[in-house]
């Protein structure tokens, strides 16, 4: 057996959503992010060539196998990406890259952008949208959060200035900001943006009193952070940190000293989980991707109450619930950096690891879940 470790599940196998890989394709750059176009049976790859220039593939599965569509290189390689500020009708491509430039592409005309500005002093570490695609209250806005310690809010409508900027005080260090993420966003003035820094904080700001609502310390750097849903008020938030560690948060309810609780969960393979993505049919399940390879598929289960007193001053709290590990399964040799569900049909997805590799697959059961 030459010393390797067998991982058993004592849990009936059939009985259980698989995760299935369908097809996979080789790439000639490295791949940084995946994104389904909405409506569509196509997705986009987001990467660097090896001579440090940006690669943005079309793709799409035909006949059971990855075929290229539409592929453009850019001056600067691509980080990040997202439909999520853009109309049914346009779907626009927000793509955030190394020289901290942020633009807008029309998928059918990629020669020029759309929008293009310098939003970053350094490299756009994550992205995020609202206003678009899903969440069609408010205006449409893209979130970054760059090297530079630095997050900002932009209107595509405008690109001379952000509409926020969210920086670090004067004298104070600059953390990295390795995730974004909107919420809260279920009326035309609502909408709050969530951001994770490598040191560990998570900050939440309200984006329409432009103040800070809150802040934490999960004590491993923050790779991923997302809520359940963008177009509802606050019910849950899931981070995701290096060492294996998943916070669920219970955002219904925020006590005046003790915050926002959560339930954790920690895997045993102590790697970096790279993404949480929730299913869009379902806003209990989530799955995430791994440093190791693997994909895990988690379900949230409620307490049966989610408020109580707290003991000590008699305030409202929230009460976690609890996070059951569906299953989980190897799908690259590498991390898979990057992982989006198709938002139209339920359990396909679509990933990306440093193996050099975009994979589609399917999770199975998702509707007895």
């Amino acid at each position: 057996m030459n010393g390797s470790a067998i991982e058993i599940d004592p849990s009936p196998a059939l009985d259980k959503p698989q995760i299935i890989t369908v097809a996979s394709r080789s790439l000639t750059y490295t791949p940084y992010d995946v994104r389904w176009i909405p409506c569509s049976a196509r997705f986009v790859v987001l990467g660097q060539h090896a001579r440090g220039t940006g690669a943005l593939q079309v793709l799409e599965l035909e006949k059971g196998k990855i075929v290229m569509v539409h592929e453009v290189e850019k001056k600067h390689a691509f980080k990040c990406g997202t439909f999520a500020a853009s109309s049914l009708q346009t779907r626009h491509l927000a793509c955030g890259d190394f020289d901290g430039t942020l633009s807008l592409y029309d998928l059918e005309r990629t020669e020029l952008p759309v929008f293009s500005v310098k939003a970053h002093e350094q490299i756009i570490n994550c992205i995020d949208g609202a206003g678009g695609v899903g969440v069609k209250t408010g205006p449409p806005e893209v979130a970054t959060g760059g090297r530079d310690g630095v997050v900002k809010v932009w209107d595509v409508r405008q690109k001379d200035a952000p509409v926020a900027s969210i920086a670090p005080p004067e004298g104070h260090a600059s953390r990295d900001v390795w995730t974004v993420a909107f919420g809260n966003s279920y009326t035309d003035t609502d909408r709050m943006l969530c951001a994770g820094y490598e040191n560990g904080d998570v900050k939440l700001f309200d984006l329409r009193t432009m103040s800070q609502h809150w802040e934490t310390n999960v004590r491993n750097g923050v790779c991923s952070v997302e809520f359940d849903r963008k177009d509802v008020p606050m019910n849950k938030l899931v981070v995701a940190t290096l060492e294996s560690t998943v916070h669920a948060f219970e955002m219904r309810t925020k006590h005046p000293t003790a915050g926002f609780a959560a339930v954790v969960k920690k895997n045993t393979d102590n790697t970096t989980i790279w993404t949480v993505r929730h299913l869009p049919q379902n806003r209990d399940v989530f799955l995430t991707s791994c440093g190791n390879g693997k994909l895990h598929l988690y379900k949230y289960h409620y307490p049966s109450q989610r408020q109580r007193k707290n003991a000590k001053d008699d305030q409202p709290e929230g009460v976690p619930g609890q996070l059951d590990r569906l299953n989980h399964a190897v799908v690259a040799e590498q991390p898979v950096s990057s992982f989006d569900w198709s938002p139209d049909k339920m359990g396909l997805f679509a990933c990306s690891a440093f193996d050099q590799q975009v994979r589609v697959g399917c999770v199975t059961r998702l509707e007895s879940v």
